[in-house]
């Protein structure tokens, strides 16, 4: 459902996440959060283009969905709040009334229909345009029972928050009514959980979470750093995504 229905604002929530190796964000081009919704017949075709770039080990590849069109008949299994938060807050960042399903933000700064893949192209590089973007190096790594988010220091100062989220890699649905009424869809990395670690100035930081907090149905982690403008998500200064044991 490509509409504009909202232009709220607010930052989001919170809950979990985990990491097994170290990972290194500073090789990644693009963090690409995807809206969308069970109940959006125009969104499968959005789900497995999402499917298919998650295959790009330098894109951070995201679904979100979102509970906003919950009332169109089916209730989407996946979808959390603090989804339809964080994308009416995108829009207040840009100044913007563009919020819609399937919408794609990449690397918080530049949003796209879902399914457009050259659109999301033309985005990635627009957006790299700014040097900051994806500029940070970010290590995740898993010792004992505790996963460790590593950030080394920037070369000017920042006002930054840190995310950490759970992820579930794979996730088919049965779709028993409402507009895809009788499909399965399979959707990938699927948050299921937002913790905030901190903010962040630019200088050499790190955190560690235990792993009890991950949601059990978690199988990735994925961290964002991001600019924070006026209390709302801005652009994505790295990320890393990593599977889970």
């Amino acid at each position: 459902m490509i509409q504009n229905r909202f232009a709220l604002w607010l930052g989001i929530g919170c809950v979990t996440a985990v990491a097994i190796a170290p990972a290194l964000a500073g090789e990644q081009r693009a963090v690409i959060e995807l809206f969308t919704s069970q109940g959006c017949s125009s969104c499968p075709t959005a789900d497995k283009l999402l499917g298919d770039l998650s295959s790009d080990g330098s894109l951070v590849t995201l679904s979100l969905p979102i509970d906003y069109w919950d009332y169109l008949g089916w209730k989407d299994t996946l979808a959390l709040p603090d989804h339809a938060v964080r994308q009416r807050a995108y829009a207040a960042t840009r100044g913007d009334r563009e919020v819609y399903t399937p919408q794609v933000v990449i690397n918080g700064v530049i949003h796209a229909v879902g399914s457009d893949k050259a659109a999301i192209e033309r985005a990635i590089t627009e957006s790299r345009s700014n040097a900051a973007t994806m500029s940070e190096p970010v290590k995740l790594a898993v010792s004992g029972q505790y996963i460790t988010v590593n950030l080394a220091a920037l070369a000017s100062a920042v006002h930054g928050v840190v995310w950490l989220c759970g992820v579930k890699k794979s996730e088919p649905v049965k779709i028993g009514r409402g507009e895809n009424r009788g499909k399965t869809i399979t959707y990938h990395n699927v948050v299921r959980g937002w913790h905030k670690l901190g903010e962040w100035d630019g200088k050499p930081a790190s955190w560690q979470v235990s792993l009890s907090d991950l949601k059990s149905s978690a199988d990735e982690a994925a961290v964002i750093v991001q600019e924070h403008p006026g209390g709302h998500p801005g652009r994505v200064l790295g990320a890393a995504i990593i599977a889970l044991p």
